[in-house]
């Protein structure tokens, strides 16, 4: 029972009377609408109509998990705002039964209870626009009312709407339930307006088998069995959008645990009265110790979900604080699903995850696999207060939730564990979302949606890690103190409603007296990044901005950017906005001495906090190469400058000369971040000089062996006692490269430790850490002729249930040089063996085996489009396969294959790979020209001060 506080009855008897004298003096405000009178209007448009707004669903739903069917009923309250004689809602793959569609409403000018139950001339279903249509013969009323739909559907296999999970138990192959509705597939489960403004009330009942758990975003109020049956109704939620409801129906087990509120906890109440909601944040449960929070998994895993549960609970009391909003409502659930599409799912209270995202195995997991579990979870439960109870008002600001919930994940994983140095590690998601900004076919952060079909190809690096980066930058500009209060302030204000970037810009502009609206439009309203180059002249510091293009062209571009610098000390600071194309600043300005004008080193961006990338002229890069060298600078200032080296060497802005000769500052570098992105380079560098001088190549392997060996010999093989979390992943990472470069002692040592493992799964000599090493090193010495590493491997696969190992094996598959191999771990990824949103792990093939993927692509597309072609998946075949090539003939090629199949669910994707060919093709031939000359010198001073055996 609830009970309120500091509203009295006579306020709310007040209230209610005003608003019930407003409405019924404004019976003519409809005709300022516009009545639509064809059904043809409705086809074709990007929104649905506004002439009736749904407040409330009771939604009843019986899934049979054998036949893959299910059959419900769903009755909503709508208000009729405007005169019409349709009523338009979303559905899509249900089949409606056309006689039970009716609208109720209380009779006109009735003084008693009187109802009139209306019945539709015409019911609709428009399977391209997805949309139901219900013409009724007269006007509907102005009012509230009650629409009546009975409906059935099937349990799909695309992970997405309501679909089928399977999962063995006791050896015996099962089914589970489960709804995944975001972006817009909440209309393949019951009719409904979908869209994330439009947000209700939910009433949920289920009917399913009484031995199966049954779940959804509401604790259950009564559980009736009968026989195999049991009928589970749920509270009913506060208002939340269509995309946010969720049900879960299967055999698990569970971990629980209550969050440290106690019966001080205070929650947020919505709740819609007429046309207004109002928010009651005085609302307080009786007996109420805490919110309820459980881990749900297969049964035999629930030991994996402790890990997951003790990160969610003390998240929730982190992010309570934070946001100064309470989490709102009484119980949070996480499930772990076998059969997922998405990494994971912020449903309402019930939080859905691939299994990889939210089990821990202490014996069997990574440092790595501990790290995406707090990211993940830490993400999803941001999404309870950026999301779900603030929402976007369209997709178009898609990245409010997204941007937000993955820069405050972050922060939670900073706050949970300090150690792992999260913000630096955050510089790999960064930049991601600088290589993808990089492109000529970018999008803006804000891009215009005009049909629910274009939403998953905005699910990218753009809206979520570009959203990120210029939320850090943001924070950093403003103040941390300053960004949380207004952040505060905004998600009070908008709790329970609906939100537009704007409304967050006015928050912090009203909370820092900051234009943050003029500084934030060229961030988010255009696509792309700047450039900002600096050079000295006369003894001042002359800094000019322009686009940054991949391409290597040219092309003008403004931004309002925050620049950071230090001067030869991090003592030394200076912050400015440039906001014009140029600019100069004096130097005496940050130096006194005039002494050290010639020799101080400068470092813009510092910390890398904001999203743009710097180009020093020669003078400045050596004396920083040099502040390298003699360890002055921090990791992510290290980070940084390699980055916008080599992204600048991509796109033939700096000769590979030059950044080969940078590569030796880096020679003893031991921090994970700034290795690991120097891995990820390595293999980039590799493909492109090979593929520029394939028959007689300098032999850039043993250069990047050369750089690897003094950080592998440091780490060694076996985990040291109390070593960092960091050196615990990039053991792992820099054993790999080695494996990849073919350094013989790396392949030696692999293999005996995998013979070790094959004979006791729980030898020491395999940690979990080093085992994606290991496999790829196997792999590598697979060919035809010599196949009992990858048989051993898939016997590996077939015989372990944990899904974590799954994962490491089958992005190891495809590394074997050998093309015939390749092909046969392409095969076994379209097989039954592996969960279909398994098989986009094994795409990154080996540099030798791009051909034989390509081909595989091309003969197995109508498959491939077939089975993952619904969703988001399907970008990976894409962008895997096609992007590693480097030659125009090759992007000639793609072009022409995918010109008759193309469609809006890969059309940016395709592009965008298409034009990382070009680029990589333009890189081919640049480094053609320089391998006569120069470049050979640059990268020889490593080689020859390193023994390799």
């Amino acid at each position: 029972m609830s009970y309120i506080k500091g509203i009295g009855c006579g306020l709310l008897l007040a209230l209610a009377s005003y608003f019930y004298i407003r409405n019924r003096r404004r019976p003519n405000s409809r005709k300022n609408m516009k009545v639509m009178v064809s059904m043809e209007e409705f086809k074709g448009q990007p929104r649905l109509p506004k002439f009736a707004v749904p407040k409330r669903y009771d939604i009843k739903l019986k899934p049979n998990l054998t036949t893959c069917k299910f059959a419900g009923s769903v009755a909503i309250e709508l208000k009729i705002v405007a005169d019409t004689s349709f009523i338009v809602l979303n559905a899509a793959e249900l089949s409606i039964d056309t006689t039970s569609v009716s609208f109720t409403h209380p009779a006109a000018h009735s003084s008693n209870s009187m109802q009139q139950v209306l019945k539709p001339l015409k019911v609709d279903v428009v399977e391209e626009d997805e949309i139901l249509v219900l013409n009724f013969a007269d006007t509907l009323p102005i009012g509230l009312g009650l629409l009546t739909i009975h409906f059935q559907g099937s349990l799909n296999d695309k992970m997405k709407g309501f679909y089928i999970s399977t999962y063995e138990h006791n050896g015996e192959k099962k089914n589970m339930a489960v709804t995944q509705f975001k972006p817009d597939d909440a209309r393949r489960c019951f009719p409904c307006w979908d869209e994330p403004a439009c947000k209700a009330t939910f009433k949920i009942t289920l009917d399913v088998p009484s031995q199966l758990v049954a779940l959804s975003n509401m604790p259950i109020i009564e559980e009736k069995v009968d026989g195999d049956l049991k009928t589970v109704s749920y509270q009913e939620s506060p208002i939340m959008s269509t995309y946010l409801v969720a049900i879960v129906v299967g055999l698990f087990d569970y971990v629980e645990h209550l969050t440290s509120d106690g019966k001080t906890l205070h929650y947020v109440h919505c709740f819609l009265w007429y046309n207004m909601i109002l928010v009651l944040d005085s609302v307080i449960l009786h007996d109420f110790t805490g919110v309820e929070v459980r881990v749900y998994c297969q049964v035999g895993k629930v030991n994996q979900g402790k890990f997951a549960l003790d990160v969610a609970v003390s998240t929730l009391e982190l992010y309570k604080e934070y946001f100064a909003v309470p989490y709102s409502l009484p119980k949070l659930d996480m499930v772990a699903i076998p059969d997922f599409a998405f990494g994971s799912m912020e449903n309402y209270g019930l939080v859905t995850y691939c299994e990889t995202a939210l089990l821990y195995d202490v014996q069997h997991s990574t440092a790595a696999d501990k790290q995406r579990v707090v990211i993940v979870v830490a993400h999803e439960l941001a999404h309870q207060w950026f999301g779900n109870l603030v929402t976007m008002e369209w997709w178009t600001h898609l990245w409010l939730n997204e941007g937000f919930a993955t820069w405050v994940s972050y922060l939670a994983a900073d706050r949970l564990f300090p150690e792992w140095e999260v913000w630096t590690q955050f510089l790999d998601e960064y930049t991601e979302g600088l290589e993808m900004d990089g492109l000529r076919e970018s999008h803006p952060i804000e891009v215009k949606i005009n049909h629910a079909s274009e939403i998953d190809e905005i699910i990218d690096s753009i809206s979520y890690i570009k959203g990120a980066s210029v939320i850090r930058m943001l924070q950093s500009y403003l103040g941390a103190d300053c960004f949380q209060r207004s952040l505060a302030s905004y998600v009070k204000k908008f709790a329970c409603s609906n939100a537009k970037t704007q409304d967050l810009w006015a928050a912090l502009k009203e909370g820092s007296g900051e234009p943050v609206n003029k500084l934030m439009n060229s961030w988010t309203k255009q696509k792309g990044y700047p450039v900002v180059s600096v050079k000295v002249k006369d003894q001042k510091l002359v800094f000019e901005q322009s686009r940054f293009l991949a391409s290597g062209t040219h092309e003008d571009g403004q931004w309002i950017v925050p620049i950071t610098l230090c001067c030869g000390s991090y003592d030394v600071r200076k912050n400015f906005l440039l906001q014009k194309n140029s600019e100069t600043l004096d130097m005496k300005e940050l130096m006194s001495d005039e002494s050290n004008f010639a020799s101080a080193w400068v470092k813009l961006n510092v910390d890398q906090t904001g999203f743009y990338r710097v180009e020093y002229d020669e003078d400045l890069e050596a004396r920083l190469q040099n502040a390298i060298e003699n360890k002055y600078l921090s990791a992510t200032d290290r980070f940084g400058i390699l980055d916008d080296s080599f992204a600048l060497c991509m796109a033939r802005q700096k000769s590979f000369a030059s950044f080969f000769t940078l590569l030796n500052a880096y020679k003893e570098e031991l921090e994970y971040t700034v290795l690991s992105n120097l891995i990820k380079m390595s293999y980039k560098v590799e493909r492109i000089t090979t593929d520029a001088a394939p028959e007689s190549p300098i032999d850039i392997q043993i250069f990047f062996i050369c750089l690897f060996l003094h950080s592998a010999m440091k780490l060694g093989w076996e985990p040291k006692p109390g070593e960092s979390h960091l050196d615990a992943m990039l053991r792992g990472e820099v054993l790999t490269a080695l494996a990849v470069f073919g350094h013989n002692l790396t392949l030696e040592e692999a293999s005996r430790r995998f013979l070790a493992f094959l004979d006791d799964r729980n030898t020491p000599l395999l940690h979990p850490d080093i085992r994606k090493a290991v496999y790829v090193a196997v792999m590598r010495r697979v060919s035809t002729s010599n196949r009992i590493g990858y048989e051993s491997l898939l016997r590996v696969y077939r015989e372990t249930n944990l899904s974590q190992e799954k994962a490491r094996i089958l992005s190891s598959l495809t590394s074997s040089p050998d093309p015939n191999i390749t092909l046969e771990a392409l095969n076994f990824l379209l097989s039954s063996e592996v969960r279909t949103q398994d098989a986009v792990l094994g795409l990154a093939v080996s540099r030798e085996g791009r051909e034989t993927a390509w081909t595989w692509l091309k003969d197995n597309w109508e498959h491939i489009s077939k089975t993952w072609g619904s969703g988001y998946l399907i970008t990976h075949f894409i962008n895997s396969i096609v992007s590693p090539f480097s030659s125009l003939e090759k992007a000639e090629e793609i072009q022409e294959f995918f010109a008759s199949r193309t469609n809006s669910k890969i059309a940016r994707t395709l592009t965008q790979s298409i034009e990382r060919v070009h680029i990589n093709a333009y890189c081919v031939q640049s480094y053609r020209i320089e391998v006569q000359n120069e470049l050979a010198r640059a990268f020889m001073e490593i080689v020859q001060t390193c023994v390799i055996q």
